[in-house]
């Protein structure tokens, strides 16, 4: 049963709904639906062409893109996003917004929407989109669950104590804005940032290591970016904010014998007792 502090009451309601990451090829049946039946649609898009084609779904398309400036706080925006869309919630409105990918990847204001609608009593839910994540498997290739797969932003790799495992793959998101605490960048930071991005990496990776520069096709008629390059070349590299940096395995994994012992120990039992 679903928890009574989430039980709507009011006649307002929100939908998050991510659309993916290709123009039109993305964007699931029920998002489309959401989309359609809303009242007022917020679209937190930096395309106009994808705007106008959202406006062939509903006419009330509201681009959230003019709250953004440069040298202003990305998060004072996305409080600024989080009230204009509570606002047409709060007056009884069917709500969809937009966002690119899946709209929970990346993105504070879709949480943030979902948590005060429900704890102002409105039904409030989030749909899965396509995320870049998800292109990135295909067009690279990888399967995460061959030797493991982190992920970290860049900028909080470079300033909090993680672990990496250069076993794994490593996948870093908004490398373009590396060391921008002020959160005000909209262009991105630049080469003296991401080399200490590098020499954090070079902890753990060679600085001849291939890493590889990608960034997903928003149109159909486009083509991946996917370039490689020597770790040691990456602050160099030029990137807007849609790239992301993918590390490969630097070493093999490493078995624990004393696992892998205690594994096959078990492994008799179970077939001691399948025989008998």
């Amino acid at each position: 049963m679903e928890n009574a502090a989430h039980a709507p009451s009011k006649p307002g309601s929100l939908a998050l709904v991510g659309m993916g990451m290709t123009l039109g090829s993305h964007l699931t049946p029920i998002s489309r639906s959401h989309i359609e039946q809303a009242d007022v649609v917020f679209a937190a898009l930096s395309d106009n062409l994808v705007e106008e084609w959202l406006k062939r779904m509903n006419p009330d398309v509201r681009s959230l893109q003019g709250n953004y400036a440069e040298g202003k706080s990305r998060m004072l925006t996305y409080r600024e996003w989080l009230e204009m869309i509570m606002a047409e919630v709060r007056v009884g409105k069917s709500v969809c917004a937009v966002f690119y990918g899946h709209p929970g990847i990346f993105a504070w204001t879709p949480h943030k929407a979902i948590e005060a609608a429900r704890a102002e009593g409105f039904e409030a839910h989030m749909e899965a989109g396509v995320s870049s994540e998800d292109c990135l498997y295909a067009d690279l290739g990888i399967d995460p669950g061959r030797y493991g797969c982190q992920h970290f932003e860049a900028s909080q790799l470079m300033l909090f104590d993680h672990r990496i495992d250069n076993a794994s793959y490593l996948v870093l998101w908004q490398v373009a804005l590396a060391g921008d605490t002020t959160l005000g960048r909209l262009g991105g930071t630049g080469p003296e940032y991401r080399q200490l991005l590098v020499d954090r990496l070079a902890q753990d990776y060679p600085l001849e290591h291939e890493v590889i520069v990608y960034r997903c096709a928003t149109l159909a008629i486009e083509a991946p970016r996917i370039e490689r390059v020597a770790l040691r070349d990456l602050p160099w590299v030029k990137m807007t904010v849609s790239e992301t940096v993918v590390v490969p395995p630097a070493r093999e994994m490493r078995p624990i014998p004393e696992v892998w012992a205690r594994v096959k120990a078990l492994d008799k039992v179970a077939e001691t007792v399948t025989e008998a």
